[in-house]
């Protein structure tokens, strides 16, 4: 005798008798039914799979864009520090040639005509060395000139009422006259010597001098800042350009193998999603075989021993304790097969949609005294079939975890998409686990939860465990949703 499970459970006396409830036709179909709507019907092995054909493979744009971003990065910072190292070694170049210069109008312009009779003040003698400074030393960099003596007062300055003025020496002028290195720096245009200059930086030069008689004297000379950013400009003008063109011409040799890079990248994903979604056809293919052997075979017989217990028991009074024993064990087997063959041929998520497959999860927690309590805040038309799969299963091996370990009295299952990631949120209340007990199970037992982390880390996702003991688990899924990654992709 064979029976269609589904027609067998609607006789009148095996429902009151063996109170058998009726499987939903969402679980299963019969041999029969699956050959009508073979060419009809997407389950969710053969969505998945052809969900990981369809998907688009890693756009390449994306990471030379983001090669050409980094490379103009790197033009920028390398011409920063292009302008800040020509600054510096144009501010050197700079005081080196006002040290030279300095030194060198001292000695061939200055000294020649500088006496005791000017450190005096005789005017003849400082109006012949004024005549010089202002005709010969003077000129667009080289404004201001001061003869300086040891006691700190200014002997001579084209500018005339810094003469005679005492403000004596600084540290770094003392030094000068006790054998020091000359020395070049931005003028400290503060001091009371400097009240006459209206620029806003000098630079500052000292040089050592004698007059013809062989008294020593201190040469300050202030030129104008414009001489360092003139050089600075012309440093940069001759050297940025190669340091650039250089940096260009390597960011241009380097994007061909960029592409080509990408590309390899590209074809490699594109093998891996081959290669994933034949091996999920083979396992679908398998799953579909099982459960149709099981629904033909020993639930088909299951079902013809019960509806034969039951007619046994109307008949004889004496048997009614024994038969309904078997009539009981019968009924707990067909249940525990049903549950098998959701287990190994999940439903048709296209069809049903996720929350409605979530909820027959949670129906059998809810059964053992578990409160169980599903939200779904995406509308399953904005889930990827290859996605909706993955949230399931993951969904199913939590729950099982839950039901076989957790011993809570409430589940929470969350499912939400943010951006274009989905995410799931499994959260019991249950005995939890240590790291310890972490470690032992992911040796022993915990072969199913591995093989869906790979699964999903193929997809780009990830799964977060986190527990406590005495207060419960908590498992998160995030999976990127493939109909936003081919959305973005073909942008």
């Amino acid at each position: 005798m064979k029976l269609d499970l589904r027609e067998s459970v609607e006789a009148p006396d095996l429902a009151t008798s063996l109170k058998i409830a009726a499987p939903s036709p969402r679980y299963y179909d019969g041999r029969r039914n699956n050959r009508r709507s073979a060419s009809k019907t997407r389950y969710l092995g053969q969505s998945r799979a052809a969900d990981s054909l369809d998907m688009d493979p890693v756009s390449v744009r994306r990471p030379i864009i983001h090669f050409l971003l980094a490379g103009i990065l790197a033009l920028g910072v390398a011409m920063g520090f292009s302008f800040y190292a020509s600054r510096a070694v144009a501010v050197k170049m700079a005081l080196d040639d006002v040290a030279k210069t300095t030194a060198i109008r001292s000695r061939d312009l200055i000294e020649p005509m500088l006496t005791d009779a000017v450190l005096a003040g005789d005017p003849a003698a400082l109006a012949a060395l004024d005549k010089v400074v202002r005709e010969k030393v003077l000129d667009e960099e080289l404004i201001r000139v001061k003869i300086w003596t040891r006691d700190g007062v200014i002997r001579y300055s084209d500018e005339s009422r810094l003469i005679g003025q005492n403000y004596g020496l600084g540290v770094g002028e003392a030094a000068i006259f006790n054998g020091g290195e000359p020395e070049v720096e931005v003028a400290d245009l503060t001091k009371p010597e400097n009240n006459f200059e209206t620029q806003s930086k000098l630079l500052d030069a000292y040089q050592m001098a004698n007059t013809v008689e062989g008294t020593p004297v201190l040469v300050e000379a202030y030129y104008r800042y414009s001489s360092v950013t003139s050089v600075t400009g012309t440093l940069l003008r001759q050297f940025a350009p190669i340091a650039i063109g250089a940096l260009l011409f390597i960011e241009l040799v380097q994007i061909p193998l960029a592409w080509r890079l990408a590309r390899r990248l590209r074809n490699g994903q594109m093998h891996r999603e081959r290669l994933l979604s034949h091996a999920i056809e083979s396992s679908n293919a398998e799953r579909r075989r099982i459960a149709s052997d099981l629904h033909d075979g020993v639930v088909q017989e299951l079902t013809g021993v019960s509806l034969s217990l039951a007619a046994a028991a109307r008949g004889s009074a004496d048997a009614h304790p024994q038969l309904d024993a078997s009539s009981a064990s019968i009924r707990n087997s067909v249940m525990a097969l049903r549950t098998l063959l959701v287990d190994i041929y999940p439903p048709n998520l296209a069809e049903e949609g996720i929350q409605s497959a979530l909820d027959d999860l949670l129906r059998r927690l809810e059964a053992r005294g578990v409160d169980a309590q599903l939200t779904v805040h995406v509308d399953a038309s904005h889930l990827a079939t290859a996605t909706a799969g993955l949230i399931y299963r993951s969904a199913q091996e939590a729950l099982r975890n839950v039901a076989s370990h957790a011993d809570a009295s409430l589940v929470t299952v969350d499912v939400d998409l943010q951006g274009d990631t989905a995410i799931l949120k499994v959260e019991d209340n249950g005995r939890g686990f240590s790291d310890e007990d972490r470690a032992v199970k992911a040796s022993n037992d915990h072969f199913g939860l591995r093989a869906l982390s790979d699964l999903i880390t193929d997809a780009g996702g990830r799964i977060i465990i986190r527990s406590q003991v005495g207060v419960g688990t908590r498992v998160l899924v995030e999976i990127p949703n493939a109909i936003h990654r081919r959305k973005e992709d073909r942008q």
